[in-house]
């Protein structure tokens, strides 16, 4: 029997709520840790309402268990292993949560099961949160899921969280060789998919926008509320990548071509063009909230949420999700 007295104080209070089946105490040990875990089945999953069920599985699987933790491993490390192998096994039991090839020329391929990650649910301790930016934003996030699950697994493991290859051989049940070859393969995947990013996942960098970034979304929500085609055009690269999830057609476009085809699916035309926006950050990343108001309703509704990726004073990569039908953004449904 292991002494608790050698054990973590988490490690000996779960031990000691196992033991008494005290529920409430084994919530409350637990419960801190429900955000970190939370982003890691994100990152596994790529849809936040997916990482919250898991969260949820990986809890109950924990209080099912929880006469098998002995305190050989700290708390944390088994509270990871279990939240991974119960994303693995939701993947194993679901045909549609890989990426698709896109329907266009050139655009590569789609993840349509995407969705944001509100910067409010992520944990408060940047010392714990293990979310630097880069591996919170959602082209990485999309990358991973190119990623077979298993070896999506032993990459986060290894090269976002930094864990030994032993450590994450234990917790996949694989061989530390297994483990080696997997991440090979892995960041061959990853570099193939991030070829300008930063691929250096385990040195943090900056959590915040930078001057620029908040300017452009000013600029880009200003645009929107004068309905100002030009300087909305001015903002985009001509080689922006824009996608509307969870539609089909993710689009690789000039900025005259983008602003048309918006222009040409009814935005900013009579009943359209009266906007108000509020800015906001998901994945780390600068967002702004679109705001419509409709000549048959006082107030601005609720529209849709434009994350937007920004290189050089310029907007890169535009990704919209309709806003309405996810309360978890924290977003008031009017203005």
């Amino acid at each position: 029997m292991t002494d608790a007295r050698l054990l973590g104080d988490d490690e000996a209070a779960f031990i000691a709520a196992a033991r008494s089946n005290d529920a409430a105490q084994f919530a409350l040990i637990t419960e801190r840790y429900r955000r970190e875990l939370r982003v890691h089945c994100y990152r596994m999953l790529a849809n936040y309402e997916d990482a919250q069920d898991m969260t949820q599985e990986t809890f109950l699987r924990v209080w099912n268990k929880r006469e098998s933790f002995k305190g050989h491993a700290a708390l944390r490390t088994w509270l990871y292993r279990i939240a991974t192998n119960a994303c693995l096994d939701f993947l194993e039991k679901r045909n549609d949560r890989t990426p698709v090839p896109a329907e266009l020329p050139d655009a590569g391929s789609e993840v349509r099961y995407l969705q944001p990650y509100p910067d409010r649910m992520l944990p408060e301790d940047p010392q714990e949160s293990v979310v630097a930016r880069e591996t919170i934003e959602l082209a990485f996030i999309v990358a991973v899921q190119h990623l077979p699950p298993r070896q999506r697994a032993v990459f986060i493991l290894r090269d976002v969280l930094g864990w030994p290859a032993s450590k994450a051989a234990d917790a996949l049940e694989l061989t530390v060789a297994s483990v080696t070859s997997a991440l090979q393969r892995a960041r061959v995947t990853m570099r193939e998919q991030l070829p300008a990013r930063r691929l250096d996942w385990r040195s943090p960098a900056t959590h915040e926008l930078s001057d620029d970034e908040r300017g452009v979304v000013r600029s880009y929500m200003d645009a929107h509320e004068r309905n100002d085609l030009d300087g909305l055009m001015a903002l985009l690269r001509d080689d922006l990548r824009f996608a509307m999830l969870p539609d089909p057609g993710t689009l690789i476009v000039t900025a005259r071509d983008a602003v048309d085809g918006w222009v040409s699916g009814g935005l900013f035309q009579r009943g359209h063009d009266d906007w108000r926006c509020i800015a906001t950050t998901v994945n780390r990343m600068p967002a702004a909230v679109l705001y419509l108001r409709t000549p048959d309703n006082p107030e601005y509704r609720l529209f849709n949420i434009a994350i937007l990726h920004i290189v050089d004073g310029k907007i890169a990569e535009l990704t919209g999700f309709d806003a309405t039908d996810k309360p978890w953004l924290g977003l008031p449904a009017a203005l």
